[in-house]
């Protein structure tokens, strides 16, 4: 069975300025020690949070009127650092369903979209638009549109990028990989019983 086709993401928005925003900063090393992704949406951006708090600022992730937001807008090599997947993960769980930046680190953009959290690429003079009309606008809603690859914040539409395969499997609802291998399990283990390597292993184990 496939997972949900993600064709339009609406919401409004959160603005998160500043280029090479790594995962060490988006979920903190410290969180993650849980078994599970359970509860990693408390953490995220925990110490940028805290910081800006000590000098009397609002984080975005703070702001009372992003509570609902849905749509990230953020910088360039967005999500650079370390592989963890927790990155994703805490942004999904907070209820962002859409990214949208001018550029995101290979790894980051693979977790993303391993659990259906698009991430659109746009030129920095594009991204600046969003971001100043979301800044002045708190309450518009934002339309990222998967298919058309387009976003849209009231007057302001910008054309996106999406590498086809992501966009393909986005469509498709065939962007779950597990949920795909265990909808054809069957199949899986019949492979698994025709490789030696496999079956040598199930042997000496026994």
């Amino acid at each position: 069975m496939s997972a949900a086709a993600i064709d339009r993401v609406r919401g409004r928005v959160i603005v998160l300025r500043g280029d090479d925003i790594d995962t060490d900063r988006i979920i903190p090393a410290r969180f993650l020690k849980a078994v599970t992704f359970d509860g990693l949406e408390a953490s995220v951006f925990a110490d940028d949070r805290r910081e800006a708090s000590r000098e009397g600022r609002v984080h975005p992730f703070d702001d009372p009127a992003r509570r609902e937001a849905r749509v990230l807008f953020v910088n360039a090599n967005f999500g650079c650092g370390s592989s963890r997947e927790h990155a994703p993960q805490a942004l999904y769980r907070r209820g962002l369903r859409a990214i949208v930046g001018t550029s995101f680190a290979e790894i980051f953009f693979g977790n993303a979209v391993a659990i259906g959290l698009p991430c659109l690429s746009a030129p920095a003079d594009a991204v600046a638009a969003l971001m100043t009309h979301a800044d002045t606008h708190p309450d518009a809603e934002c339309v990222v549109d998967v298919g058309s690859l387009r976003v849209s914040l009231d007057e302001v539409r910008v054309a996106v990028t999406l590498p086809p395969t992501a966009q393909a499997a986005l469509l498709a609802g065939t962007w779950d990989v597990t949920s795909l291998l265990l909808d054809r399990y069957d199949e899986v283990e019949r492979v698994a019983a025709r490789l030696p390597y496999l079956t040598k292993f199930v042997e000496r184990s026994s």
